[in-house]
């Protein structure tokens, strides 16, 4: 652990799906002193238990964020600002930037992060984008849907993990989902939304994820998603499984896009699906990817892209390449149900340990939402994720099935008041 005379770094609230922790672990290892400025530290269990700093405030407040900022700056010293979550990304570059330390253009992360912003940023560039159109009304969201064709996709303009993303078959999908999208006042994290939503096409093909740094591709991930109507992502493949011509068109395309949205400073991660024509963007997110990728990546690739967050935002020099295993694959636990489903209480965790310890599992962790005493539903988003497991291989399928055999031996209890139920195996994300 750092001295308590090391310049802090400060990090804006913190993603729940495991590289939150890895942040604050790359700022000790720099000489650094991480401190999380967080509305409800009790949200990421790793704080308490690695001893991290934490300075509790409204984060939704930007100039609380500054203000706190400053005050450290003021003190020790203050290295980097950044967020590991979506939602904090133009907060922390906009303190940071008021700083004058490094950041990216916040106005570009801005207009990324309005998902209808971002869309008709990339079609007038010519970047390739489902048909689209934003509307704040249900009437609006069902003639929208009609004219670009059912069946279409509906999202908010803001948010992350696929939460509130849902595949609509029909005017009556569209007519209800709308309506429950617009009656959301707040995200899942209780932050006020925009009353306007996403009503796009849906398009055909595999997905995919490009993970940039600066300009520069670092690698293309292949995505597994769980049933529609839903998009939950259950597990990642790194490399894709997929050929050079594809891998090549995917990354031009990602970088185009980057381009296009006035970004290009330190990490994104572009989502896409491979149509019959060619790449389409899905989105952009102006910051490092979540759900354990990174860690991924740097076991298949030994590219280290949280310490390579870490340095830039702090002004350090970039960590050299570590060893590669040439494959790795992240596959989730997943609560199982449906939304109606009474509310269950996690009770137990077991078998952490022995999937830690299986062949060629590199990490082995629950999420958030698998912590002991929580209450949860099935919400058909990343918060149905419980634990996850990274394993290497020689090839894909070899680190797929490592993935996979250690992912079963996790099992999560819970309470309920019919009766008690467990997920094992079952819930394991796969092809």
């Amino acid at each position: 652990m750092s001295g308590t005379g090391a310049r802090w770094f400060a990090f804006v609230e913190s993603n729940t799906t495991g590289t939150g922790r890895d942040f604050c672990a790359a700022a000790r290892a720099r000489g650094l002193r991480p401190v999380l400025l967080t509305r409800d530290p009790g949200r990421y269990g790793y704080v308490a238990e690695d001893g991290v700093d934490t300075v509790v405030l409204d984060t939704s407040d930007a100039d609380a964020v500054y203000e706190e900022c400053a005050a450290l700056a003021r003190g020790a010293g203050l290295a980097g600002v950044t967020s590991s979550s979506e939602y904090y990304v133009v907060t922390a570059a906009r303190t940071a930037a008021k700083l004058g330390l490094p950041a990216p253009d916040a106005d570009a992360v801005a207009r990324c992060r309005a998902k209808d912003v971002q869309r008709a940023l990339l079609a007038d560039a010519g970047v390739p984008v489902p048909r689209f159109a934003a509307v704040g009304e249900v009437a609006d969201a069902v003639a929208a849907a009609e004219d670009i064709g059912h069946p279409v996709v509906l999202k908010p303009v803001s948010g992350s993990g696929s939460v509130g993303v849902k595949l609509c078959r029909d005017r009556a999908e569209t007519t209800r989902w709308a309506r429950e999208l617009l009656g959301r006042a707040t995200d899942e994290r209780g932050t006020p939304v925009p009353s306007r939503i996403l009503v796009e096409a849906a398009v055909e093909g595999p997905e995919f994820s490009v993970e940039t740094f600066d300009d520069h591709v670092v690698t293309v991930v292949g995505k597994h998603l769980g049933p529609e109507p839903y998009f939950v992502e259950t597990g990642h493949d790194v490399p894709a499984p997929a050929g050079p011509a594809a891998l090549a068109a995917l990354g031009d395309t990602a970088r185009a896009a980057l381009a296009a949205l006035g970004l290009g400073w330190g990490a994104a991660h572009t989502e896409l699906r491979l149509s019959a024509s060619g790449p389409v963007v899905i989105e952009v997110n102006p910051r490092l990817a979540g759900g354990m990728i990174p860690v991924a990546v740097r076991a298949a690739t030994g590219r280290d892209l949280v310490d390579e967050v870490i340095a830039r935002a702090a002004g350090q020099d970039a960590p050299a390449a570590g060893p590669a295993a040439g494959h790795a694959a992240i596959r989730f636990l997943l609560a199982t149900g449906t939304a109606q489903d009474p509310e269950r209480r996690v009770s137990a965790v077991e078998g952490l340990e022995r999937a830690a310890a299986a062949p060629r599992v590199v990490a082995a962790a629950t999420t958030g939402s698998a912590t002991i005493g929580r209450t949860l539903r099935v919400t058909h988003s990343f918060q149905d994720r419980l634990a996850c497991v990274v394993a290497t291989g020689g090839s894909g399928e070899e680190a797929e099935r490592h993935a996979l055999d250690a992912a079963r031996l996790i099992r999560i209890g819970f309470q309920q008041q019919a009766a008690p139920q467990a997920l094992d195996g079952e819930g394991v994300g796969g092809r």
